[in-house]
């Protein structure tokens, strides 16, 4: 059992809380800050399961936090990486129409990235389509050559090493369980009779956000959203079937989800990974078909927000889960965009899972969402391309809590 004592507590030790520790460290040296994480090793769900892919921009609506704090962040993410010998490729993007009815949605696309600002942007037609990806069949596609790729969890690592580093303090194997909120403090209970003081709390929980939010008595941070997890399994490419792939090949997207569809990604340790699809996990953590929460699973079933979303998309859920259990549907989708690629050479491979905030209505919160009480800021919705962004999140969250709580 212990007590500590500190000006400003974050709870979660992923990508986006480190980047938040850290800046305040380096706005205000003075601050006694300690991020609290309830695993045994810091970064390891969404922030050390993901492609690695370095995003440039293109998708988000222009104007929104995603769109603003993407830009920016990859921009200081690539001098942070030089600056600590983190490499990082610009291997590029080339996302792909192989239908007619996905042409218009190309030229929006390009329209929408442009507006955001993504540099270099190229519309191509198959003969350069296969300058680009040789192996690639398709009508047209966007080239975006500045998106790359990094390995997000040694950066969410050297994020922690600055943060030690600034006079920070970082706790792992402590899970809050109570968040009580005063006009004076906060007071973090954990297990084992832990207790943490502090003037102000920073809420960076990810998977858990919804939980953790709602730990706070203070009505802002009790709106109605839930958090589903949505679990996306890889195949990777074996042996010489990893030439078939020079970079990033993507799908166009569908405006009506959050998914991107199965893509290709060569990843920064050489690996080529296709995926992924997109399936309720049925468990927040819940990296295999097996992985099971009782509570995990009667939370988004007795959701009516998810049972909304359900009935209006039961085609597409069908599909993703058909394509989750068949090999041959998955390759099928592959085949679409890469017609050499065959059964033998495929593994199935790694998986993530996807923290999606859900509102009752059924609708998925678009957006980066942040909301504050007196004392404590919460970060709601942090998907993809939060560790892209993670840096200039940090910035504005750190910013918005120097105003907010006037440090």
């Amino acid at each position: 059992m212990s007590r500590a004592v500190a000006d400003v507590a974050i709870v979660g030790g992923g990508i986006v809380g480190l980047a938040v520790a850290r800046q305040l460290l380096m706005d205000r040296p003075e601050l006694r800050v300690v991020v609290l994480e309830q695993e045994t090793e810091l970064a390891t769900h969404q922030s050390g399961h993901n492609s690695g892919v370095l995003h440039a921009g293109l998708y988000y609506t222009p104007g929104s936090l995603k769109a603003r704090l993407c830009r920016d962040g990859k921009t200081m993410l690539e001098a942070y990486a030089i600056e600590k010998a983190i490499p990082v490729q610009q291997t590029g993007k080339l996302v792909v129409a192989i239908a007619e009815t996905e042409l218009t949605r190309l030229d929006a696309l390009r329209a929408r990235a442009e507006l955001n600002g993504v540099p270099g942007l190229e519309m191509v037609e198959p003969a350069r389509m296969k300058e680009l990806e040789p192996h690639v069949v398709g009508l047209r596609g966007l080239w975006s050559p500045t998106t790359g790729i990094v390995d997000f969890r040694k950066v969410a690592l050297s994020y922690a090493d600055d943060v030690i580093a600034l006079g920070g303090s970082i706790r792992t194997s402590w899970k809050v369980q109570k968040l009580g909120e005063t006009e004076r403090e906060c007071t973090l209970a954990g297990s084992g009779g832990d207790v943490v003081v502090a003037r102000f709390v920073i809420t960076c929980a990810g998977l858990w956000a919804d939980r953790v939010t709602n730990l706070s008595a203070a009505p802002p941070a009790r709106q109605d959203f839930r958090i589903v997890p949505f679990r996306g399994d890889y195949y990777t490419l074996t042996g010489a079937a990893r030439g078939l792939v020079n970079g990033l090949i993507y799908p166009v997207p569908d405006p009506r989800f959050p998914f991107l569809g199965v893509h290709f990604t060569r990843r920064h340790d050489g690996q080529v990974w296709a995926g992924p699809n997109a399936v309720v996990a049925l468990k927040r953590t819940g990296y295999k078909r097996t992985d099971i929460s009782a509570r995990d699973l009667l939370d988004a079933a007795t959701y009516r927000g998810f049972l909304r979303l359900a009935a209006k998309h039961w085609r597409f859920g069908a599909a993703e889960m058909w394509r989750d259990i068949s090999k041959r549907a998955f390759l099928a989708d592959m085949r679409r965009y890469v017609p050499e690629l065959r059964s033998d050479q495929i593994r199935f491979g790694p998986s993530g899972v996807r923290a999606q905030a859900l509102r009752a209505d059924g609708t998925l919160v678009d957006d980066f969402d942040f909301v504050a009480s007196k004392r404590i800021l919460h970060v709601r919705n942090a998907p993809s391309p939060a560790a892209t962004a993670s840096l200039a999140i940090g910035r504005h969250l750190a910013t918005h809590a120097e105003d907010l709580f006037d440090l």
